[in-house]
């Protein structure tokens, strides 16, 4: 059979749940500027990033209605996801 190419392919460790996530996470309010971690939820794959991006802090570049935009830094390239509020929380410092 030919290989798999899809987006969640190499990722049975990495996107399986850890646990169940409240609503707090959902009701948080973000604002440009604030930093993140992109934290993958396997169970909703509407807005997943993908894999690359898990675990790595952006910052938030603008805010949507249900999603926000990141900078995130892979190598020496700056990226721009589009991710849902599932996939995020705060950093705590």
């Amino acid at each position: 059979m030919p290989q798999h190419r899809g987006p969640r392919r190499k990722t049975r460790s990495l996107l399986t749940s850890k646990g169940k996530h409240g609503l707090s996470r959902l009701m948080e309010q973000y604002q440009e500027g604030q930093k993140v971690v992109v934290d993958i939820e396997p169970a909703q794959s509407k807005g997943m990033p993908h894999r690359r991006f898990q675990g790595k802090v952006g910052v938030v570049e603008s805010v949507r209605r249900r999603s926000v935009v990141l900078k995130v830094m892979v190598g020496n390239k700056e990226k721009k996801p589009i991710v849902r509020l599932e996939h995020i929380k705060r950093l705590k410092e």
